[in-house]
């Protein structure tokens, strides 16, 4: 474009890391602009200002500043961030035992649904997390599921907002569907937060039940379905193959298969065939031991999330840099055990990138998510490239993936518009939401701690037994060294 409309954005003077859709490969524009024009990203210069503009654009110096898309976060559920740092150590069994399904439900209030996950949504917003896919399984009535879904809208932040069915006797199926209906048709088509589905009892439901929500999702055109997958001894078998089965994998909603760490070469095939994404979460994985032995396999059908990020980090840079060295580090082991030298690098950082901007874009079914390109969505992170950790670099990718941190961002923008802006979060009275959040955290935290720990006897949700794992040993003197849990007012 030649020339902008009033009222327009232009980041100046900055590096650019911009994706070509014909040979589907970064590009890097340096000294360059990027024209925001409404929501859209209306140019792309390799001048650091260009001609015609007009008097009144607004011209933001973008000088050694590195201009990024915005992370695209397909595995998250925000409502549980007051719990955070209570499970550094846990275990999966533990935490469905103390942090999920009914125990929660007996003590979180609508406003406590509400402001975590406001809270969670700012959180991510300051990290660069321009759109997120939450898995919402905070159902458990109709305020409270209510609650959630207005804190995604009063956010600002691009969020695909996917309401869990599942079982609840106070809260009958029924009753979920019912007020889900209420919800997507009151969900306005210019709002940020996108109404969608989640499902996890595929195979413990009566099929009355699974088609009571497959009908709804068709009926509705919901243009998002997720469901956790893990497989394996872990036994939640939602796999590409039983939803293909249902007749829900290839149609126009986009399925998004969580952790997926047991998919088969079948189930693999699938998402190919079907345009379906995973998502993966890596810090999370490796926290609960799923092991993922294949997901670098059917990474150009694979995104990345975060998944409890009350545990865990809640950006994307941090998830897509342990991707890459795990990655990295298990395809270099099938070298080493031969005893050979790897003498090229399997996984670049060009790779990861893709996974946390591009590839959940597409996992959404939104190429115009995730990219720097005319005529996609003006969602964008801006880096600052003189802050110490990144001080010298030259590959802007490189710089993102191996050296920045939530604190080297300078602007967030989401559709057009600043959630971040000179380093601050942009949120009007931002002070209130922290003091109702602390308020918050006190009472469920309370709560939690003294709830009593699970006890881990007989097998896991009826399948595989439960193992030990060996205590590692850190310390030279009596006992190994693990610790206590800090957790005492």
């Amino acid at each position: 474009m030649s020339t902008a409309p009033s009222g327009s954005v232009l980041l100046s003077r900055g590096t650019i890391i911009a994706f070509n859709e014909e040979t589907e490969a970064i590009e890097v524009v340096r000294n360059g602009s990027l024209l925001i024009s409404g929501d859209r990203i209306a140019g792309i210069y390799d001048a650091a200002r260009p001609d015609n503009l007009p008097s009144d654009i607004e011209i933001v110096d973008c000088t050694d500043k590195i201009i990024s898309p915005g992370f695209v976060d397909t595995h998250r559920h925000g409502w549980q961030t007051a719990m955070k740092t209570l499970s550094p150590n846990t275990t999966l069994p533990d935490y469905l035992g103390r942090y999920a399904g009914d125990m929660p439900a007996l003590v979180y209030s609508a406003e406590d649904v509400y402001i975590g996950q406001l809270a969670g949504l700012l959180e991510a917003l300051n990290a660069g997390v321009t759109t997120t896919l939450d898995h919402a399984h905070s159902i458990w009535c109709k305020e409270r599921t209510n609650a959630g879904f207005q804190a995604s809208v009063d956010s600002g932040a691009r969020v695909y907002w996917c309401h869990a069915f599942s079982h609840r006797d106070a809260y009958s199926l029924a009753d979920q569907i019912a007020n889900f209906k209420e919800l997507a048709k009151s969900n306005s088509a210019s709002s940020l937060t996108t109404v969608g589905a989640a499902y996890d009892l595929w195979v413990t439901s009566s099929p009355e039940d699974v088609e009571a929500v497959i009908s709804v999702i068709k009926e509705l055109k919901i243009p998002v379905l997720t469901t956790h997958h893990l497989g394996g001894p872990w036994s939640i078998d939602n796999s590409p193959e039983l939803l293909h089965r249902l007749g829900i994998l290839d149609t126009e909603t986009a399925v998004v298969f969580s952790h997926s760490m047991a998919i088969t070469p079948a189930g693999a095939n699938l998402l190919r065939s079907t345009n379906q994404f995973i998502s993966i979460t890596p810090e999370s994985e490796m926290h609960y031991g799923h092991s993922h032995p294949n997901a670098h396999l059917i990474q150009e059908q694979g995104s990345l999330g975060v998944d409890t990020f009350f545990t865990f980090s809640s950006d994307l840079i941090t998830q897509a840099r342990i991707w890459l060295q795990r990655t990295r580090s298990r395809v270099y082991d099938q070298v080493l055990v031969d005893w050979k030298v790897p003498k090229n690098n399997p996984m670049s950082v060009n790779q990861a990138f893709l996974m946390a901007t591009r590839q959940g874009g597409l996992a959404l079914r939104r190429p115009d998510l995730g990219v720097i390109r005319v005529g996609a969505k003006a969602d964008l992170v801006v880096f600052n490239g003189r802050s110490p950790g990144m001080l010298g670099w030259l590959d802007p990718v490189a710089a993102v993936i191996l050296h920045a941190n939530v604190g080297d961002i300078d602007h967030v923008i989401v559709d057009g518009k600043f959630q971040k802006r000179d380093g601050k979060l942009t949120y009007d009275n931002y002070a209130a939401v922290v003091d109702r959040f602390l308020a918050s955290v006190e009472r469920l935290q309370k709560a939690a701690v003294e709830r009593p720990a699970p006890v881990l006897e007989g097998r896991f949700w009826g399948g595989c037994e439960y193992g030990h794992a060996t205590e590692v040993n850190i310390s030279r003197g009596s006992g190994t060294g693990y610790g206590e849990q800090f957790i005492g007012k």
